[in-house]
């Protein structure tokens, strides 16, 4: 627990306006998009200026209690689950679009702004920002920058990292640092940007963020192809990148996902086939049209059973949807949808999603697999029901499999979605000894006390320990703390 002497200053601070301790604000922010898991913060802060902030890392440094950054809480590696003994800070409602610099295409913004809305907002004035991660209507900018989120134009226009050009973050200690500028050319020191990017809130709580926009793509095309088999569109993937075609979007569904997009969303896909792949192309209307004859012939050739090419933009969004709407269809199969992410080179897209396959019937459990084909990212998604432990036992013995095969195959447990606290046991579990150690090296000197979202994507340092629950017993019994409704900690 809090110290009561810090529980005062943090009072002090904030005032009572900004403090959410009620038995019901501590159990809304126990949790984020991560199912299975779940910790009740001791209370949820929100934050008015850097200042504040500043101040609050200072006071979990002397007092030795957690802080939490958090955004929209959409996060599916349990990055945002709170720590024993700490305080949620709570950045969604940083919302301003501070500038938009059409002479350097550039744009300041505040970490709480929705990705979606500032998407639609510079595209209002022919500008892009690419990044466009599926959770892009609720999620925030700077939840994207905490976890390097991709997307589905991700094989074309690169990840959240290729588009901050600049931060002001507040340090683990409390001081405030500010990196890069709209320099297009900045080489001076080492590249503490590209550190904090993907840090998922354990280096840095970012304030300000300077985003890099491009024009707007004058055309676009979308196709959408059939196949028997994952093999054939695997192979359809291999031919466009040999031809030196890149696709804006290139993404599959496999048939269970096909059958549960079909259900739900009624596109008149065709529920027989293996596998679908979406393409979508965009820049110069001549090079689209140009590109995008030359993909459908390439899917036929590949072996697919039929391929339809959107009219118009209308018929292009319904395509699209197929891709955009896989997850909600998924999760409404069972109780419970656990939606997971690894990478493998692209020419093992196939092995990986048969594989899948064979792991899930092996344990007796649903899966099905969607994903980002062009970059080899699979979003496998578990379908199940928290209530059943045994169940739920085979489900994670599956997935167990699944990160352990993707690395085999030269690939990674985590595409875009962070590795967090889901993912820990196997960053530390699969990956080079050196590697994790220098992570260690650079947590433990720029967090020494272990205050800023501790146990996320490494252990806690030994000197740091009990900081964080360790298992799933211990996460329930903490929330089984909770106390009476009317109990309040502050």
């Amino acid at each position: 627990m809090i110290t009561d002497r810090a529980k005062k200053e943090i009072r002090e601070i904030f005032g009572s306006q900004n403090l959410l301790d009620s038995i019901e604000d501590r159990i809304s922010y126990s949790y984020d998009g991560t199912p299975l898991i779940s910790a009740p913060p001791d209370a949820v802060i929100i934050p008015t200026d850097v200042e504040q902030i500043s101040r609050l890392m200072k006071l979990a440094n002397n007092e030795k209690f957690a802080v939490v950054p958090r955004g929209s809480g959409s996060g599916l590696s349990g990055g945002s689950i709170p720590s024993e003994n700490s305080v949620v800070l709570l950045m969604n409602r940083w919302d301003r679009v501070v500038e938009i610099d059409k002479r350097n295409l550039t744009a300041w913004v505040d970490p709480g702004v929705i990705t979606g809305k500032f998407q639609s907002l510079v595209e209002s004035q022919g500008l892009f920002y690419p990044p466009d991660p599926g959770s892009s209507q609720i999620c925030t900018l700077g939840g994207n920058v905490a976890e390097n989120a991709g997307g589905l134009r991700g094989l074309k226009y690169g990840v959240t990292k290729n588009y901050v050009l600049g931060f002001e973050a507040v340090l683990p200690n409390g001081d405030v640092m500010h990196v890069g500028g709209k320099n297009m050319k900045d080489v001076a020191g080492y590249n503490l940007k590209d550190v904090m990017i993907g840090s998922e809130g354990t280096l840095g709580i970012f304030t300000r963020i300077l985003l890099k926009l491009i024009p707007l793509p004058k055309g676009s095309r979308t196709l959408l192809a059939y196949y028997d088999s994952m093999a054939g569109a695997a192979e359809t993937v291999s031919s466009i990148t040999a031809a030196g075609i890149m696709p804006s979007m290139l993404e599959f569904l496999d048939n269970p996902t096909i059958k549960a997009v079909e259900s739900f969303a009624h596109l008149g896909l065709d529920t027989t086939t293996g596998a679908i792949l979406l393409v979508e192309l965009d820049g110069a209307r001549s090079a689209v049209e140009e590109d995008a004859a030359a993909i459908e012939a390439l899917c036929k050739k590949s072996g697919a059973v039929s391929v339809r090419v959107a009219a118009d933009e209308s018929e292009a969004t319904r395509l699209k949807s197929a891709r955009k709407t896989a997850f909600a269809a998924l999760a409404r199969i069972r109780p419970t949808t656990i939606l997971e992410d690894a990478t493998v080179p692209r020419s093992e897209l196939a092995p990986m999603v048969d594989f899948i396959n064979e792991s899930a019937k092996r344990h007796g459990i649903s899966i099905g697999t969607f994903g980002h084909a062009g970059d080899g990212n699979l979003h496998p998604t578990g379908l199940t029901d928290e209530r059943d432990k045994e169940e739920i036992k085979r489900v994670e013995a599956a997935f167990d499999e699944i990160f352990r095969k993707a690395v085999d195959l030269g690939g990674t447990i985590t595409g875009e979605h962070g590795v967090g606290l889901a993912k820990r046991k196997f960053m530390e579990e699969l990956y080079d000894t050196p590697f994790i150690r220098m992570m260690r090296t650079t947590k433990d000197m720029l967090d020494p006390n272990g205050v800023l979202n501790p146990g996320k994507i490494i252990s806690v340092s030994p000197r740091c320990e009990g900081a964080l629950p360790k298992s799933r017993e211990q996460i329930e019994t903490l929330t089984s703390r909770m106390g009476n409704p009317s109990e309040a900690y502050f």
